[in-house]
Formats: structure tokens, C-alpha cells, sequence
């Protein structure tokens, strides 16, 4: 069993410095005769909101990199790479350092990624491009406050790798947990993704200037922010509502595939046939 970290808060994160303690722990107290492994391949800086983006590699195919230490986690290989975090799972996962891991854990992000911010979230983006080569991965969030108890989130982690490790291969999960003590956590419920967006508004829908020739577009932030916005809409079992009533809460997602919906099969071949006659056309 083999394990890549990686973040999109950067290699000297705290919440990244926290999971590699835990990981590592976890590694200490391996049965005798089971083989556990660690590597740490994060971004060198700050990359929150980057999706699944890797960057131009096509004009830049070379990727900088240097090695790193945490604190607590010396005995875990650590990478840092000028590169967004989904181009390091995607390295990691590639065993570009060596190791052919089984497992991709994403975080701890600081702030809470649910609702729609799953689209956008750098966290989730590096699971997503993991599972594209066949890993499961689970992106790790807390939410945000003046003190964040990165700790009571890498404990759930921990037992939720554990199953984890079982699952089928591309299985992915994100786990977003509450800002409390681990013993004020009210437990770990399913939750469903809502429809809590990052941005609410922007420009003068949310109060700024009238538009001009140029400027800038303040922008008014939905409920899926780090701090978590008003959740009296949601129901009770979407993410965001379970994080405000104190409870983890635990998704599985699924990566890009093909629709194989058939009520759009109508849809493709009317478009294929209005190709075609074009092409006839310029024949």
C-alpha cells in the first residue's frame, strides 16, 4: 500500500504538514510483514482554485522542482513542484519519484470545499486527474476559522483510508469536516453535493460601480466559501448544511466520462448530418 499527498495550498501548508504526521504515523504502526509507503508530491506555492488545470505543458514540458521537509514527516520523501496540484498527482501518480502509489489523499485544505466549488476546488482537482490513471484518491477539507482544527480532519481521514483502500479502483471521495474538536464532532454522514455556488454575484449585482471602460468587479461570495456562507436552504443532508450542524460530511464523486445518456443520441446525429452537408458543400 502506497500513499501520494498532495495539496493546493502549497508544500508548506500547515493542513499538508498535518496529514503527512498522521500518514506517517500510520506507517509506524504497520502490522509486521504489511509494506506501507508515503511520497509527497505538492505545488511550491498557494494554488487554491485551479480545478484540474496542469498549464501550458505543451510550450513548458519541463517541470521545476526541489526537495522539501516536514516537520514530524521526515521520513517521507517530499517533492515540491512549481506546478498546480493536479500536474503533481498526475507526476506522482506516474511514479516520476519512484513510487507507484496506489492512493492519492488531497489536502487538508483549509476551507471547505462543497456544493459547487467541487468544479473548482484544486483539492478535488488533483483526485479527479489521479483517478484518470487509475488511482482512488480523497480530497481532505476542514472548514476555515481564526483556528483551524486540521487535526480532528486528519483523524476522520484515517479511517476512512482504511476503507478506502479496499473500494474498486477510481474510487473517489470528498470529505469535508466541520472547524471543531474532534471531540465536539457530532459524527460523519453522507452528504449530497448542493447547489451552493463560490460567487453569488459580481460588479454591480453586487454593489460595485456601473460598468465602465475598465475596472474592477467585486464580487459577493456564495455559500460554498471556505468560512461556509448561509446553508438555511439546503437540505439537511447536503454537504454544506451537515458541516454548519456539526457533522463530517463524506461524497463520492465521479471523474469526467462520456454521457451515454440516449436521450441525446438525437442530438449527436443531428449535428453529425448538419457536418457532413457542410463539408458536402465545400467540396
Amino acid at each position: 500500500m502506497r500513499i501520494l499527498i498532495t495539496n493546493d495550498d502549497g508544500v508548506g501548508a500547515p493542513g499538508i504538514a498535518v496529514l503527512a504526521r498522521a500518514v506517517a504515523r500510520w506507517i509506524d504502526d504497520c502490522p509486521q510483514g504489511e509494506v506501507r509507503d508515503a511520497l509527497i508530491v505538492a505545488p511550491y506555492t498557494n494554488h487554491s482554485g485551479m480545478s484540474a488545470a496542469v498549464g501550458d505543458v505543451f510550450d513548458h514540458p519541463t517541470v521545476a522542482y526541489r526537495r522539501h521537509t516536514i516537520a514530524g514527516a521526515e521520513a517521507i520523501p517530499t517533492f515540491a513542484l512549481d506546478a498546480p496540484p493536479a500536474l503533481c498527482a498526475l507526476l506522482g501518480s506516474l511514479g516520476s519519484f519512484g513510487v507507484d502509489p496506489d492512493l492519492v489523499l488531497s489536502g487538508i485544505n483549509a476551507g471547505a470545499n462543497v456544493g459547487r466549488s467541487v468544479l473548482h476546488s484544486g483539492t478535488i482537482g488533483a483526485v479527479l486527474t489521479a483517478a484518470q490513471v487509475g488511482l482512488s484518491g480523497l480530497a481532505i477539507s476542514v472548514q476555515w476559522g481564526e483556528v483551524v482544527h486540521y487535526e480532528t480532519a486528519a483523524t476522520v481521514a484515517m479511517q476512512v483510508i482504511h476503507e478506502l483502500l479496499r473500494a474498486p479502483s477510481r474510487t473517489l471521495l470528498n470529505l469535508n469536516v466541520p472547524n471543531l474538536p474532534a471531540a465536539e464532532l457530532r459524527g460523519v454522514r453522507r452528504g449530497h453535493i448542493s447547489t451552493a455556488g463560490v460567487v453569488r454575484a459580481a460588479g454591480p449585482r453586487a454593489g460595485g460601480e456601473p460598468l465602465g471602460d475598465e475596472g474592477e468587479l467585486p464580487l459577493r461570495l456564495g455559500a460554498a466559501s471556505p468560512e461556509l456562507g448561509d446553508v438555511s436552504d439546503e437540505s439537511a443532508d447536503d454537504d454544506g448544511a451537515l458541516l454548519a450542524a456539526g457533522y463530517a460530511s463524506l461524497t463520492p464523486l465521479r471523474g469526467p466520462h462520456e454521457d451515454t445518456d440516449i436521450a441525446l443520441d438525437l442530438t449527436i446525429e443531428t449535428a453529425l448530418e448538419l457536418i457532413d452537408r457542410h463539408l458536402e458543400r465545400m467540396r
